[in-house]
């Protein structure tokens, strides 16, 4: 008996994704169509073959083109380099469209050999991740030119329940925030463009194809949803958990992690005192969260090849864990410990040249500012409130599960 229920444990929750549920009848949704396809690395179906192969093969698709988002369609570009130039795919000698170039939405030529454009990219929950804006553009592209917009559903990694963070404010959008939503939006993609297209006024012909059986309390490693790195940088489902807040670094000159295993997980820089640092953290009691003194050394990127001090971000209650908050009182921590160190990430970051990173990514200048003045955590936190509850509202008109 004791062995029957150790497995019933093991078994995780079975959910059918966007892309099973169109490849078992692509004629209901394409008809004759020709069709292009937003993919990359993570594209995968239960057995892990990848999208733009199980399109091309399919006798009743006719793909005829393919487009990558950042990190290209097969996942072979690191970190924030940006892809110059278009080309074609090895595996089906499609052309491959690049969208993190010189150009960030399809143009007429780019749509012109399709009459559909389907979308199966997978996010990671947080308002700064690129794959939902190059979606945002895409719909934009395709209601231009009168072309149908499919997307492919599939899980929200860090479930689909929890809400935190800030909105961002009109005249700081970016291709890391592109419309007034939170920094964890706690929707699925598909639900992300239905809200897009309809409150933000995108008026494109958009279908979803939803997933059968998932729940909004589920966080990806609790079903079967395949995981493949959707960047390179975001290894497992524990780096989404702790990405909302952790992503904050990227506007500092402190190491989020890149160059070790396990990025946005590992925070540090060659300045800080790993006990001193860890302890200050420890006394604030955030919920969930243990932080734990280590020692590193990032191969690439910030810091690399120097001796780093700082935290090992261990959540050990994800259902209590608050990601923004963490992260940005990790970052408020080393920012009040070893003032005549840190530093704000110098320009540009994701295109933008004339604002600072950190605003960037928080969407407003307002966090900094905050910093700056010595606001505690819990004013900050407090700030966020009624656009967090508007924004609970607002999203239920477009929630699919």
């Amino acid at each position: 008996m004791q062995v029957k229920q150790t497995m019933s444990r093991l078994q995780k929750k079975p959910i059918k994704l966007g892309l099973e549920k169109l490849l078992a009848n692509p004629k209901k949704y394409f008809g004759n169509q020709r069709v292009g396809l937003i993919c990359n690395q993570a594209t995968v179906n239960h057995q892990f073959q990848h999208g733009a192969d199980l399109f091309f093969e399919h006798p009743d698709i006719n793909l005829t083109t393919l487009f990558g988002p950042q990190h290209g369609i097969r996942g072979d570009v690191q970190d924030n380099m940006i892809e110059t130039g278009h080309t074609n795919d090895p595996q089906t000698e499609l052309p491959i469209y690049s969208l993190y170039s010189e150009t960030r939405e399809p143009t007429e030529a780019m749509l012109s050999n399709i009459d559909a454009l389907a979308f199966d990219l997978q996010d990671v929950g947080t308002r700064v991740y690129t794959f939902i804006y190059t979606m945002a553009n895409a719909m934009k592209a395709c209601a231009r030119n009168g072309k149908k917009f499919f997307v492919l559903d599939r899980p929200n990694p860090i479930n689909g329940n929890d809400v935190e963070g800030n909105i961002l404010e009109p005249g700081h959008e970016s291709f890391v925030g592109m419309f007034p939503i939170p920094m964890r939006h706690g929707m699925t993609i598909g639900e992300l463009a239905k809200m897009f297209n309809e409150d933000f006024e995108l008026h494109c012909d958009l279908e979803v194809v939803t997933m059968d059986n998932w729940s909004r309390e589920d966080y990806a490693d609790e079903t079967d949803t395949p995981w493949v790195m959707p960047s390179p940088n975001m290894p497992t489902v524990d780096t989404a958990v702790v990405f909302p807040g952790a992503v904050y670094f990227e506007g500092t000159e402190l190491s989020e992690g890149r160059g070790t295993t396990r990025p946005f997980e590992i925070i540090g820089a060659s300045y800080i005192n790993s006990k001193e640092y860890c302890d200050a953290l420890t006394a604030l009691k955030l919920d969930g969260v243990i932080f734990r003194p280590i020692g590193f050394m990032p191969t690439f990127q910030k810091e690399a090849g120097k001796t780093c001090g700082g935290a090992f971000i261990h959540v050990t209650d994800r259902n209590v864990f608050n990601p923004v908050i963490t992260g940005i009182t990790m970052a408020k921590v080393a920012f009040d410990l070893y003032p005549d160190n840190f530093e704000w990430k110098k320009t540009p970051y994701e295109y933008v040249y004339d604002r600072n990173p950190f605003d960037v990514i928080h969407g407003s200048t307002k966090l900094r500012e905050a910093f700056e003045q010595g606001s505690s955590v819990k004013e900050i936190q407090d700030s966020w409130k009624p656009g967090e509850q508007e924004f609970h509202q607002k999203r239920k008109d477009f929630l699919l599960y």
